[in-house]
């Protein structure tokens, strides 16, 4: 994944990849060679004092994206971090609340926001191109390793389908149609664990439902629709990366919208943390941090209808309400019934109107903004190396081996 995202920087003449930090001086030597990059730190700590970094991609495995990113953000470094955000709620508010308290950038790198078919896709949706939207079906499964010692079959790395692929859908859902009142689901365990393949129904308030599944033991097509009174929107495989929509209306022909990608689609949210960073934005209106930690909620309460349970859960319990921070850890870990409020407002129950978080939801222009931020956005590594050591390998056939 971070080699992948270097190379979609390097596309940008405005940014400048400065710096890498791996977990051992070797594995950064070697990527800081591979990509060019000018300086490689043996540590975290390292690339987190590193004073010409001005917002850090933490790419590690997902066990350890809020000790990374924890790191950064108190060394005074904004953050990009990559999905899943962390490996339940109560970590995800503990990120927030420190963003906020240092007046931070901080954004979760769900990549699949920021790409520009995504973005026409919502406005469409908004736009009443399907009338009411009653369904979104979504699914992203594929054939991984069977290696028990493999992070996907890891709980203490936060393995199973659900955190790596089940996101994507999830957030699909999420950008479509809120926060849900209820969410049901069932899943296949492995003997260590994690979840193989979980199937998910999240229910609204006014009716609506969405269909959502995931899978590291089956291929399924990597599909998604958003179906409503007046027609749907289908999305070709690899929902999560589109470069075309189809608008299906009644007898009418279909309508095909054409909205190409740059790069692997990791452009899109560079371009995004950059021009945050330039206006002084700690949050992205593309990926607010009220989304974020809704979605970290859905997917606990997932897990809590499923039994998967990770050894973070217990040292990290949903935590509670905390307006003074301006985050909200949702229900109690076990809680499978994430109440929120009607469809289309993105914000996590327990969020107040005086609430910052909340605010950034309602109108993200009026997030607390950063002073001093550089006009140049020079991005820094951390770990990527052995992310993308640990990453499934591509499949076969040409196609996109992984959503990442």
């Amino acid at each position: 994944m971070a080699g992948r995202f270097v190379e979609d920087l390097l596309r940008l003449p405005d940014a400048e990849v400065v710096a890498v930090g791996s977990r051992t001086g070797e594995a950064a030597e070697r990527f800081a060679t591979r990509y060019a990059i000018p300086r490689a730190h043996g540590s975290w700590a390292g690339l987190a004092a590193d004073d010409r970094v001005d917002v850090v991609y933490v790419a590690t495995p997902h066990a350890s994206h809020h000790a990374a990113t924890a790191l950064c953000l108190d060394a005074g470094r904004s953050v990009l971090c990559e999905k899943p955000f962390t490996l339940n709620a109560g970590q995800a508010v503990d990120l927030v609340a420190r963003a906020r308290s240092a007046g931070l950038f901080l954004m979760e790198a769900m990549w699949m926001r920021c790409v520009p078919a995504i973005r026409r896709l919502v406005t469409l949706v908004r736009d009443g191109a399907v009338g009411v939207p009653r369904l979104v079906q979504a699914d992203f499964g594929l054939v991984g390793p069977v290696d028990p010692g493999h992070r996907l079959r890891d709980p203490a790395l936060g393995g199973g389908a659900l955190l790596d692929l089940g996101v994507y859908p999830v957030t699909l859902a999420q950008l479509l149609l809120g926060t849900p009142e209820t969410v049901t689901g069932v899943a296949t365990l492995s003997p260590y664990g994690v979840d193989e393949t979980t199937a998910l129904v999240l229910g609204y308030p006014d009716g609506a439902l969405a269909s959502l599944s995931c899978s590291i033991v089956a291929d399924t097509p990597w599909t998604a629709t958003v179906c409503g009174s007046a027609g749907r929107i289908e999305l070709d495989r690899g929902f999560f990366r589109p470069a075309r929509l189809t608008l299906r209306q009644g007898d009418a022909e279909p309508r095909i919208v054409e909205v190409p990608y740059q790069g692997e689609g990791f452009v899109h949210e560079a371009v995004e943390v950059m021009r945050c960073l330039r206006t002084g934005l700690t949050e992205s209106p593309l990926a607010t941090l009220a989304d974020t930690v809704a979605v970290q909620r859905i997917l606990d309460a997932a897990r809590a209808r499923t039994g998967v349970r990770y050894p973070a859960d217990d040292d990290w319990p949903a935590a509670p309400d905390d307006r003074s921070t301006g985050a909200d850890a949702g229900p109690a870990r076990g809680d499978a019934r994430p109440a929120g409020p009607a469809r289309g407002d993105a914000r996590p129950a327990g969020l107040g109107e005086d609430d910052p978080v909340a605010q950034a939801a309602d109108d993200p222009a009026a997030a607390h903004r950063a002073p001093g931020h550089p006009d140049g956005a020079g991005f820094a590594g951390a770990d990527q190396v052995g992310q993308v050591a640990q990453q499934p390998a591509p499949l076969p056939g040409g196609r996109p081996d992984r959503a990442g």
